[in-house]
């Protein structure tokens, strides 16, 4: 897409959030969102959340133990759940979100995404093609319902108690990639934002790049930072953007440059995300130039 018509997009998509940040916030009794009456709807849209999530997960782990035999149907199966689980946590919690480049998740690829915000998370789920597993450190598995279904659901977690253990784990995950034919999809800064600001990434997308040589696909999510705060369980009416850019080809990667493509692929993110959510040093080398 050439610049004027991104130009145009952003001129057309600015009013739209505005409108749509003011009507929710004025639903929800003004003041952003942190007054009584946006208080208890927030809290009971939470709840709304968990017990809906309880329902959908214990349906589908029954699937999961059904399919204990076909591993990869566990995951096709779980995909089904994540696009259910994560559209109906999304509509429930009500912030409106815009998506652009869908098309560009129609093909096999390693998906990465920021992460500020348990709202990434069912983004992803939602989102995440049919066929696609997800990576996750070996801990979720003590994370209460969704980790034990992650794990049934045949999804693939790493050690990351060091980087040599962590490139190896990395290795044999992608191995499961290429004998399923499978695509992948991790959050690439290896933890959760605090600010909203991007992080630096970690180095696994690129190792999984170089061993199954299929083509990253960066999601760029923005204002989940600000919906979902960190250490708050309020959850605000902010609009959601879901920008997926055009998938980049690895075939012709190097493992001597894995570095330089990390911060290609990282550069992608500094230009796409709005100011509060670019790392300091970016905008501090802006300033300077």
């Amino acid at each position: 897409m050439d610049a004027a018509a991104t130009s145009v997009q952003r001129r057309r998509w600015l009013p739209w959030a505005r409108r749509q940040a003011a009507a929710y916030l004025a639903a929800a009794g003004g003041g952003g969102g942190d007054g009584l009456v946006a208080s208890a709807v927030s809290a009971a849209r939470v709840v709304a959340c968990f017990l809906a999530m309880m329902v959908t997960t214990a349906v589908w782990a029954v699937v999961m133990l059904l399919l204990l035999p076909w591993p990869c149907e566990r995951i096709r199966q779980s995909n089904v759940y994540g696009h259910v689980t994560g559209r109906m946590l999304l509509w429930i919690l009500g912030n409106p979100i815009k998506v652009e480049g869908l098309e560009h998740l129609r093909a096999r690829g390693i998906f990465i995404c920021n992460h500020a915000s348990p709202l990434d998370i069912f983004l992803v789920m939602w989102l995440a093609p049919t066929g696609t597993v997800g990576i996750a450190k070996k801990e979720i598995i003590w994370y209460p319902l969704f980790g034990q279904l992650y794990v049934l659901a045949n999804h693939l977690r790493i050690d990351r108690s060091n980087p040599a253990v962590a490139i190896e784990s990395m290795k044999e995950v992608a191995r499961e990639v290429v004998k399923n034919n499978l695509s992948l999809i991790l959050f690439p800064e290896g933890t959760r934002s605090r600010d909203g600001r991007l992080l630096p990434f970690k180095k696994g997308f690129v190792h999984a790049a170089l061993q199954t040589r299929l083509p990253i696909v960066p999601i760029v999510v923005t204002g989940t930072h600000q919906a979902w705060r960190n250490n708050s369980v309020r959850v605000r009416p902010v609009p959601l953007t879901v920008k997926v850019l055009p998938p980049i080809r690895t075939d012709g990667w190097e493992e001597g440059q894995i570095s330089e493509h990390l911060e290609t692929v990282r550069s992608l993110y500094v230009r796409n995300l709005p100011d509060s959510q670019k790392p300091l040093d970016a905008l501090a080398a802006r300033k300077a130039n």
